[in-house]
């Protein structure tokens, strides 16, 4: 296969939206939850770098309240238009929400003075990924926060870890596929466990990290799927799997039986010293 580089999984195509919905119902609950335990609240300046669907960014708007502010930056902001503009995003209480297209690695950095900058599973996809959390870090103010959330797709690397029959072999089989095609475009598949050490030579201190693993639910398997039909071409013209074999493994991914499991997610935060 040949190497190639840019997002291998496009926000223009039809499954990103499907993609969006599930991961909202996978990680936003973990990813609000520990925002909320690091004191996000009224008045609050946020940055959510690389927000790809508005779930994260309308529940900032609803915590910061007017007093504050969330901007809200991505390469692509196809899904994001119906947050463009609006300061009374969830009701009179909401914040106001700027969204802007910006390249995290490449363009300089929106300001700073933000209270909260915040990416999930956006780092893990850039080439360039050590340039971007140095420019994210950059815009956290004194006594601000960094919260990166990204995979570690080699921690735990399989489609069903309970591997008790063909269907979870061939799934096992296509997720193969999957992090061969992310290893071609240079992702980091041991990335997520590296943010600890990362955000430390950032210079933020109080750096910690957790772990999310969701093992079965139906929104697993509905990412499971909203992925594969979104790369079935490439899976296919790559020789990782057949047609036939992507229709089966589609087939069997609506049978509420089958656990399908999807990377450990890696939260980590640390804090700028306060001047």
């Amino acid at each position: 296969m040949i190497s190639e580089t840019g997002y291998l999984l496009d926000n223009r195509q039809r499954e990103a939206g499907r993609r969006f919905d599930a991961l909202a119902e996978l990680f936003d609950p973990w990813t609000l939850d520990h925002l909320d335990r690091l004191g996000l609240a009224a008045g609050w300046r946020c940055w959510e770098v690389g927000a790809g669907g508005p779930s994260v960014p309308t529940a900032l708007a609803e915590r910061v309240g007017p007093t504050g502010r969330v901007l809200v930056t991505d390469i692509d902001t196809s899904w994001l238009s119906d947050l463009s503009g609006l300061s009374g995003l969830s009701g009179p209480a909401a914040g106001p929400v700027e969204v802007r297209r910006h390249d995290v690695a490449r363009d300089e950095p929106p300001g700073g003075g933000f209270d909260l900058v915040h990416a999930r599973l956006v780092l893990v996809h850039l080439p360039d990924r050590a340039e971007a959390l140095r420019r994210m870090a950059g815009a956290v103010a004194p006594g601000g926060l960094l919260v990166v959330e990204d995979a570690d797709p080699a921690l735990q690397p399989l489609a069903c870890p309970d591997e008790r029959g063909p269907a979870e072999e061939l799934a096992n089989r296509i997720r193969r596929g999957f992090r061969t095609l992310l290893a071609g475009r240079g992702v980091d598949l041991a990335f997520g466990r590296t943010l600890p050490a990362l955000l430390r030579g950032a210079g933020l201190r109080d750096v910690r990290a957790e772990g999310f693993f969701p093992l079965t639910s139906p929104a697993n398997r509905e990412l499971e799927a909203a992925t594969v039909r979104q790369l079935r071409g490439r899976l296919v013209a790559d020789g990782l799997a057949t047609d036939a074999e992507i229709e089966r493994h589609l087939d069997q991914l609506r049978d509420n039986g089958m656990d399908v499991t999807t990377a450990p997610l890696i939260t980590c935060w640390g804090r700028r010293p306060a001047r």
